[in-house]
C-alpha cells in the first residue's frame, strides 16, 4: 500500500450532459498503487474538503475521480473551475451509518439484512441516501410519488407492496429510486 499523498491540480469536469463531475488523475494507478482498476482513495480538495471515493476508468485514457454535488457545493466550485487534489489510498473498511428507524427494520427481518449486507458499499450507501432523503416521518411511513400518487413511474413487476421497509433487488446504480422487489411492513 502507498502511504504517500499524492497532490496534483485539476480542472472539474462534467459528465456528458449529467449533472455529474469528475477530475482525471494525471498518473498511473499501476505504477503508484500497483493496480489496474478501481483504487479506493481518501481525498482532500482544496486543503478543506474530504472526500471518500475511488480512482476509476470509466471508458477514458486516464482514471477519474468523482466530485458529488456536495462536494463541489462545500468547494463553491462547478463544471471548468480548477481544484488541488490530495489523495491517498484507502484501505480502511468503509462502513454506512443507518438510521434506528432502518436498524429496527432489518432486526425484525434478517432475509432483508442479509441482502443489504452482500451489497457493495456504494449501492448500501445510496440505498440508506434515498431512504433518507424523506425528510419527514410521514413521507418515510408512506412515500408519494412526485405527482403525489402512489405511483413512483416504476414497472409493476418491481413493487409488490410499499410502505417503509425494504428488502432490494440488484442496485442499478443509473437508476434511482432504486427498483423495489418487495416491501416489509411492519406487524
Amino acid at each position: 500500500m502507498n502511504h504517500q499523498t499524492i497532490k496534483f491540480r485539476a480542472v472539474i469536469q462534467q459528465n456528458g450532459a449529467m449533472n455529474a463531475a469528475f477530475v482525471e488523475f494525471p498518473f498511473s494507478t499501476e505504477e503508484l498503487f500497483n493496480k489496474k482498476g478501481q483504487v479506493k482513495v481518501k481525498a482532500l480538495f482544496d486543503d478543506k474538503v474530504e472526500y471518500r471515493g475511488s480512482l476509476a476508468k470509466m471508458k477514458s485514457d486516464c482514471h477519474i475521480l468523482g466530485l458529488t454535488q456536495e462536494v463541489r457545493k462545500q468547494l463553491g466550485k462547478t463544471f471548468g473551475d480548477e481544484v488541488s487534489v490530495s489523495l491517498m489510498e484507502d484501505k480502511e473498511e468503509r462502513m454506512v451509518e443507518i438510521a434506528d428507524d432502518i436498524t429496527s427494520v432489518f432486526k425484525q427481518n434478517p432475509e432483508a439484512k442479509a441482502l443489504f449486507d452482500k451489497m457493495s458499499y456504494t449501492h448500501k450507501k445510496e440505498y440508506i441516501r434515498w431512504i433518507e432523503e424523506a425528510k419527514k416521518p410521514e413521507t418515510r411511513e408512506n412515500p408519494k410519488g412526485k405527482n403525489g400518487s402512489d405511483d413512483f413511474g416504476w414497472e409493476e413487476r418491481d413493487i409488490i407492496s410499499f410502505p417503509l421497509h425494504y428488502i432490494f433487488s440488484s442496485p442499478c446504480r443509473y437508476c434511482f429510486p432504486p427498483p423495489l422487489v418487495t416491501v416489509i411492513s411492519p406487524s
